[in-house]
């Protein structure tokens, strides 16, 4: 087998592919990883009415899932990235976690809003 992938030219794109897979070879995990977080992050912030057009972007449904997700990646991936890169994220998420509550207008049971399985209650 050999140790670069063969490339077929008359595949659109196939060159940027491989481009790609190399370049993402290169980045450490944590930067990854952190950089996963941040996307859900910003997603979740913006869907729960933290933006500048709130009326139109705001979506709570979406919001429970970003931040479901979000809490999930924190917790697996904070004993991989160390807790100077969790701690950061982890209070991301908690306001996140304190908007949505907020944002709300019939709040869940503490302990049951979003990510709060893997988090604990927020409030």
């Amino acid at each position: 087998m050999s140790e670069s992938p063969q490339h077929d030219a008359s595949i659109p794109g196939a060159d940027t592919a491989a481009r790609a897979a190399r370049d993402i070879a290169e980045v450490p995990a944590v930067e990854i990883i952190t950089a996963a977080a941040v996307n859900l992050l910003s997603a979740a912030a913006v869907k729960c009415g933290l933006s500048d057009d709130p009326e139109t972007e705001t979506d709570l449904d979406e919001a429970r899932k970003l931040i479901n997700a979000l809490a999930g990646l924190i917790t697996a991936g904070a004993p991989e990235i160390s807790d100077s890169h969790a701690r950061p994220l982890r209070d991301g998420l908690r306001s996140v976690q304190l908007a949505f509550r907020e944002a709300s207008l019939i709040p869940d049971a503490p302990g049951q809003g979003p990510g709060e399985k893997y988090t604990g209650s927020v409030i």
